[in-house]
């Protein structure tokens, strides 16, 4: 879980096109965090000649946080790059 937060975060994340952080409006309201990709292939251990198709997923962060505003602070400390 964490390597995968990990890598989401340094090397995924950045590889999207024109990326400035992400929302920090994906709270749910009791610290967890929802973030929607457009593309699949934004992983690079995705073999680009293997897709039929490009497909988009969910990822949620569920936190031990009792508000948006610890899960925000967690997740920022972990490295999560909120816009301004």
């Amino acid at each position: 879980m964490y390597e995968f937060l990990d890598r989401l975060i340094s090397i995924s994340l950045p590889r999207v096109r024109d990326f400035r952080g992400v929302s920090a409006t994906g709270f749910d309201g009791q610290g967890n965090y929802t973030l929607g990709l457009k593309e699949q292939i934004i992983f690079p251990e995705i073999n680009y000649d293997k897709i039929d198709k490009t497909r988009g997923m969910g990822i949620s962060i569920i936190t031990t946080a009792q508000t948006n505003e610890e899960g925000k602070e967690l997740l920022t400390q972990l490295g999560m790059p909120f816009r301004k």
